[in-house]
């Protein structure tokens, strides 16, 4: 199906900074309902100030209060078929439901993330660029709709899981920043999902999928590579992609003022104009947005003045580089460089949405996805002996790969063996097994709703050793860090 035969304009008039001020009221005020019952979102925070949104996207929620439209396609294993996921009302959360019904018995992918501005500036499959995908002919893969599932004040829906190799684009749009013009964006990723490969990106890239030189792309980046820039401690950091290199400020390379940030939900801001730009960031589950950097363009050549070309990414770089892994649930992108008392009033928005980690649903006859790898915890060659270690490999529904959470705490898998801590072993490094089930506590698992997985006796959570991707990785225990290497999702 065409995605543009479901496209629904939708005329957002700019209002008076009055206006603005009357939905920062609202969303700030002590009593006030979750945003749905606001009646505005963010990009009616965004048109009140004068920056209205040219392209919005989110799987999870409507992104203005009276968009009733579809948020995103599904397109379904066993037969191909699609199936658009619209919000439960307008301005609402989306309606998983569909996604669950559709999908049952089978696999999804996400084949069309739709523009909720009106401008028809979908996102759909990633063409081959200066790299090529590993999908058909050289293009990038689609994401798998069911590994990233979440609530928003308490209702389910699903963000999108970008394993390396997944990536989406646009690149004929419609109102998208281009040379030197004014934009901001902003994204909510999950701040636990990240690695070091190029690039975890969304917002303004090369429309020929290729790499045009300095100051031809300016997008969000989050990760922890260090190839061109970072900042404070092991990262993942929030930088701006701006093509051949990763900026966290003025300078290439190092910036003291931008932290490492691990929020589960984690609002990145980068908006740029002529010689200025901005890094913002903070917990998109409460509080405020902090300022990492704001000041001139980079100290090196071929970035002032910007040479933006006005594509559109998600989850790759401006040449379709795909090593990167990330979560996103929703993003947008401005005319005009927003005020930071804009983007405090949509903070505010989005803290309201209220996003948790999904921790219900079935835990019967699931696979345990590796939230860095996109691969299963599996039982090698369907191994049945005692003291076998588990290892990723590619999911593939085999009954090595289905576990049962009881209410006794166990993983099982065949129906009589459990995960199991080695020796009883309280350190890390300590293997995980499959044993006998006995009720013992080295048998026992606490799902988190952080995502990890952790010993009910030791502590230490269940870890890809060395954050290893590659079939054969084996699984141990470890030291709970948040990193990407230790998330796991839990897929009927």
């Amino acid at each position: 199906m065409d995605p543009t035969t479901t496209r629904r304009r939708l005329t957002v008039a700019l209002a008076p900074l009055a206006l603005l001020v009357a939905v920062t009221a609202s969303v700030l005020a002590p009593d006030a309902s979750p945003a749905r019952a606001a009646g505005t979102g963010p990009c009616d925070i965004y048109a009140a100030g004068g920056t209205p949104c040219v392209a919005a996207h989110s799987t999870t929620r409507a992104l203005y209060g009276a968009y009733a439209g579809p948020l995103y396609q599904l397109r379904r294993a066993s037969d191909n078929t699609t199936r658009d996921v619209a919000p439960l009302a307008a301005g609402d959360v989306a309606n998983a439901a569909t996604q669950d019904a559709f999908c049952a018995n089978t696999s999804c992918l996400i084949s069309v993330i739709y523009d909720q501005s009106g401008r028809g500036n979908h996102l759909t499959q990633a063409p081959p660029g200066g790299f090529s995908g590993p999908a058909a002919g050289g293009y990038d893969n689609l994401a798998d709709a069911t590994l990233a599932p979440v609530t928003l004040n308490g209702r389910k829906a699903y963000g999108v899981f970008v394993a390396p190799g997944t990536g989406y684009r646009d690149n004929t749009t419609n109102g998208i920043a281009k040379g030197d013009q004014p934009e901001g964006m902003y994204a909510i990723f999950d701040g636990t999902h990240y690695n070091g490969g190029c690039c975890f990106d969304y917002g303004n890239a090369e429309t020929n999928s290729r790499d045009n030189g300095n100051g031809t792309m300016e997008a969000i980046y989050f990760g922890n590579i260090k190839v061109w820039g970072y900042g404070t401690g092991n990262g993942p950091w929030i930088m701006a992609d701006l093509e051949n290199g990763l900026f966290s400020g003025v300078n290439p390379g190092y910036n003291a003022n931008d932290p490492s940030v691990s929020h589960r939900f984690l609002t990145a801001i980068v908006k740029g104009e002529p010689n200025h730009w901005a890094i913002r960031g903070g917990n998109a589950q409460s509080g405020g947005l902090s300022t990492y950097y704001n000041g001139p363009r980079p100290n090196a050549p071929g970035y002032n003045p910007m040479k933006k070309e006005g594509a559109i990414i998600l989850g790759i770089g401006g040449d379709n580089s795909h090593g990167s892994a990330g979560t996103f649930y929703e993003g947008v992108m401005t005319s005009g460089y927003p005020t930071d008392a804009t983007e405090n009033a949509v903070q505010a928005n989005i803290t309201a949405a209220g996003y948790a980690a999904a921790t219900g649903g079935s835990r019967q006859n699931v696979e345990i996805v590796g939230g860095q790898s996109g691969r299963c915890v599996d039982v090698p060659n369907g191994s049945t002996a005692n003291g076998t270690q588990v290892q990723l490999w590619d999911c593939w529904g085999g009954t090595m790969q289905r576990w049962t959470y009881t209410a006794a705490r166990q993983l099982q898998v065949y129906g009589n063996k459990c995960l199991d801590a080695e020796a009883s072993g309280t350190t890390a490094g300590t293997r995980a097994i499959i044993w006998d089930c006995n009720g013992q506590a080295n048998q026992q698992w606490n799902l988190n709703g952080n995502g990890t997985i952790s010993s009910a006796q030791s502590g230490l959570c269940l870890d890809a050793t060395s954050q290893g991707t590659a079939n054969g990785t084996k699984v141990a225990l470890w030291t709970c860090n948040g990193g990407a290497n230790q998330q796991w999702n839990l897929r009927n």
